[in-house]
């Protein structure tokens, strides 16, 4: 088997720990830095940087090759602008594990319904086991945070959340396989979507990220969660399919969690403790690629 096939979910995984650690980094910004602003410098530097990325490595004219796929890019920059507004905004009414865990994982099934009404094709037999699993893990998370205080409003719009990181992953996933380009699709993609939340940026009161603590923060999620992450991430997606690429990011809410417990202080119980291990089993049925018998 290639080594391509084995490290495209490897990559996708560490992509999505990479991203897992926003929430705590999060904890860690000023008095001022609210969710909008956040999610706002995360995407303009971190879209910016990664359109310069593929400029300056002369990648851009790869879009070429599949002229057809950059109006798809455009048009879904916005709708990634939205899924950051949307995330972060659930995280502020309904708290950082609930908003994590039912965005990332509701993404899986929208992904893979998604990817079967456009023509993608039918999931793999595994993808429906991994993701019963994994979102049944989501759930136990969910009911173990004892400080998780659940708002109707603020699931809605970590659904909202989920159905844009669906989007993201099918046209993103199309687009490399069509131009062979991670840099130029990622570049274009985010570029665009930085532009649309630039404006929002300068009307957040970004005066946070001038002090120290702030500016460490914004760096860490511009270059961390956002350039290197998606970087990975698009890597990982030239060779695992969408649908499954969609059910390893629950690596997210995974790592987001344990982090909260080292780091934060946060206490899980038994039933969270549960979820976090179907979680952790699904990831390892979808990263571990299946054999074929010859012929």
């Amino acid at each position: 088997m290639s080594s391509h096939l084995r490290t495209g979910p490897l990559l996708v995984l560490l992509a999505a720990a990479l991203g897992g650690t926003a929430g705590t980094a999060q904890a860690f910004a000023p008095l001022g830095a609210g969710p909008v602003s956040v999610g706002a410098t995360r995407i303009v530097f971190g879209g910016f940087a990664l359109f310069a990325y593929a400029w300056l490595r002369g990648e851009l004219p790869a879009l070429a090759v599949a002229r057809r796929r950059v109006p798809y890019l455009l048009l879904s920059a916005p709708v990634v602008a939205a899924y950051q507004l949307c995330f972060f905004a659930a995280l502020a009414r309904t708290g950082v594990a609930v908003g994590t865990i039912v965005t990332i994982g509701s993404a899986p099934v929208f992904t893979g319904l998604l990817a079967r009404l456009t023509g993608g094709g039918r999931p793999a037999r595994t993808w429906y086991a991994a993701t019963a699993f994994a979102i049944a893990g989501c759930a136990l998370l969910t009911l173990g945070g004892a400080r998780a205080g659940v708002d109707t409003g603020g699931v809605l719009l970590a659904l909202a959340a989920g159905l844009g990181y669906a989007v993201y992953v099918i046209v993103s996933s199309r687009a490399i396989a069509a131009t062979g380009s991670v840099s130029a699709v990622m570049g274009v993609l985010f570029g665009g979507s930085a532009v649309v939340l630039l404006p929002v940026l300068m009307l957040s009161h970004p005066a946070w990220l001038a002090t120290p603590s702030g500016a460490l923060v914004g760096v860490h999620l511009a270059v961390v969660t956002t350039v290197l992450g998606y970087l990975l991430y698009g890597r990982g997606l030239r060779t695992t399919p969408a649908a499954s690429a969609a059910t390893l990011s629950l690596a997210e809410p995974a790592v987001a969690t344990l982090l909260s417990l080292l780091v934060l202080g946060e206490r899980l119980g038994v039933t969270g403790g549960a979820g976090l291990a179907l979680v952790g089993a699904a990831l390892a049925v979808l990263a571990v690629p299946v054999r074929r018998s010859p012929g």
